[in-house]
């Protein structure tokens, strides 16, 4: 059961190798198929032509050849037959009863037979037969045991008052050669009926049906004027192709059971017929069939080889470009080994500089575990110093109460409790109720320490109190106001907390002091350097920066002054909950 999944996973999962192999067969195959395709419809028509015309061009030079011997017998057969001298010669010798006249006689027939057979090549035994007779061959070229009997021979056609039969085997007693044969009737005086009976040469019925001139397997029926097979080359042949040859159609060329059937419609009445099986008239269109089929095996085995070429080719960088990955974990600093192929080499140079960039941020990570070490023991030490801090502030707190001193008292009560809200492990994140009591605890201080010389008042709306704002944010304002905005006498610092809109806060500083040059105000914002020079610049930065960090764009940081006027410093940022900031 497990099998199935896992296979089809396998085939899932794409592998260049099996996707570089398919791909290039496919590339290889298909224009091969295609023109295979393409040309095996033209060719199966030209071939297939091209082997009909073949054919039918041998299978009319064998019917061309088979009429002119039977021309040639009947032209022959009438010189023998017709011929007054020879018939009134023959009528003689029959006739003649004294020997030595018929001795004359004979000669005289013998030598005009073997005249008319010199100048006939084409004609094999020639006999003159007389039936009934105790030796029925009278004259005769050649020798003969028997005269031919006429029920016996294969017929072929009547043609021009003669019979004609064969292919047969001769009656020559000294050759079993086939040929074809005549037999007519000898115009001679009196009662008795004279044959001439003639055959063709030995080898003509072999220069006639000459099978090797097709160019492949043919087999020859010979159909004679009366529907009747004469001759059948081919023993093997179906009885029912026989049966179609002899009841004889109409086309010149047919397919029947697995045979082509070429025929060949003679003017003196017989047919001959060329069958041909399929396979062997198919021959040249499989031949050419298993060529293509050796050359897509050929390109197959081609593309195969080529694409492990190319997978070889591939696989060795790849191997390498892996081998180069592992050996990063073992030795992140040693070089990369190229692998002289461009496409892998550059990827290569980049895994070189992104190892490089790794290796430093390796080291970067190294040395920041190192500082952030110290760092901890810098706060270690920073909640230590604070802690040191409170309790020696606690010890003077209650000897200024044992010795009755009620303002070092009082100074060291604020100090511990705006020192406990800077400096304490509470959130960054507090209310705005937080902040202003951190803010009247600090102005407290600065109120003992400069013998009242200021007014601090504050204005706050009830309903911003639980609004959460960024810690320290409003005593470095305020810290600014009393250092450098105060003038001598009677100074005042107010500070403002309200709604701005429907959603905003609006936290305000103002001051009667001296207040700012022209342009001094916007220096302040945008020039960190030169107004931490000045003495003005570092809680207002702080606060610049806080605000960016925790509302962005969504807050205003404005400074309002005019020489001798004083100094207002206004802060709109939107109200928000402590859930709303990411602390």
């Amino acid at each position: 059961m497990t099998v199935f999944p896992l296979l089809r996973r396998r085939f899932e999962v794409r592998s260049l190798r099996r996707s570089l192999i398919v791909y290039l067969m496919i590339g290889c195959l298909l224009p091969l198929l295609l023109v295979g395709a393409l040309s095996y419809s033209s060719i199966y028509d030209i071939l297939s032509g091209k082997i009909r015309s073949g054919i039918s061009a041998s299978l009319n030079q064998e019917a061309a050849a088979l009429e002119y011997t039977i021309n040639n017998l009947d032209f022959a057969s009438k010189q023998f037959a017709l011929d007054g001298q020879i018939a009134s010669e023959m009528s003689a010798y029959l006739q003649e009863q004294q020997i030595s006249r018929k001795s004359q006689i004979m000669a005289s027939i013998n030598e005009k037979v073997n005249l008319v057979n010199f100048t006939n090549p084409n004609l094999g035994l020639t006999a003159y037969i007389l039936p009934g007779a105790y030796d029925p061959v009278l004259f005769s070229n050649l020798t003969m045991d028997r005269a031919p009997d006429i029920q016996q021979l294969p017929p072929l056609l009547h043609y021009n008052g003669a019979d004609y039969f064969g292919p047969h085997k001769t009656m020559y007693n000294n050759s079993d050669n086939l040929v074809f044969s005549e037999m007519r009737t000898v115009q001679v005086d009196g009662s008795q009926t004279l044959y001439i009976y003639l055959e063709t040469n030995y080898s003509l019925f072999r220069h006639i049906l000459n099978r090797q001139s097709y160019g492949m397997e043919v087999t020859h029926l010979l159909v004679g004027d009366r529907n009747n097979i004469a001759y059948v080359e081919d023993d093997g042949i179906p009885s029912e192709i026989r049966e179609r040859v002899r009841l004889g159609g109409v086309s010149p060329h047919e397919e029947y059971k697995g045979y082509h059937l070429f025929r060949y419609r003679s003017p003196q009445g017989w047919q001959l017929v060329a069958a041909v099986r399929k396979s062997a008239f198919n021959s040249e269109i499989y031949s050419w069939l298993s060529k293509m089929l050796v050359l897509a095996l050929s390109t197959t085995a081609f593309a195969g080889l080529l694409a492990l070429l190319i997978w070889k080719m591939i696989y060795r960088p790849l191997r390498k470009v892996n081998k180069e990955i592992v050996r990063m974990a073992e030795n992140p600093t040693a070089p990369v080994s190229f692998t002289n192929v461009e496409e892998f080499d550059f990827v290569l140079n980049n895994f070189q500089v992104m190892k490089n960039k790794v290796n430093e941020l390796i080291t970067a990570v190294a040395r920041n575990e190192k500082q952030k070490s110290q760092f901890e023991i810098e706060k270690l030490l920073s909640q230590i110093n604070p802690h040191f801090l409170h309790n020696t502030l606690n010890t003077m707190q209650w000897l200024a109460r044992m010795n009755g001193q009620k303002e070092i008292d009082r100074l060291a009560t604020l100090l511990v409790k705006l020192l406990h809200y800077n400096l304490g492990k509470q959130s960054l994140i507090v209310t705005v109720g937080d902040e202003i009591e951190a803010v009247r605890l600090y102005m407290e201080l600065q109120r003992i320490r400069y013998d009242y010389e200021f007014a601090f008042h504050v204005r706050a709306d009830e309903d911003v109190m639980n609004v959460a704002v960024p810690r320290f944010l409003l005593q470095p304002i305020v810290e600014n106001a009393i250092y450098h905005g105060l003038s001598d006498g009677n100074g005042r610092i107010e500070l403002t907390v309200g709604s701005e809109g429907d959603g905003s806060l609006l936290l305000r500083v103002a001051d009667n002091g001296t207040g700012l040059e022209p342009g001094e105000a916007e220096r302040l914002l945008t020039d960190d350097e030169g107004a931490k020079r000045r003495g003005l610049g570092i809680g207002l930065s702080y606060v610049n920066r806080m605000l960016r960090r925790y509302y962005g764009d969504r807050m205003t940081l404005r400074i309002d002054s005019e020489p001798g006027a004083g100094t207002t410093v206004t802060i709109v940022i939107p109200k928000m909950r402590k859930e709303d900031f990411d602390d």
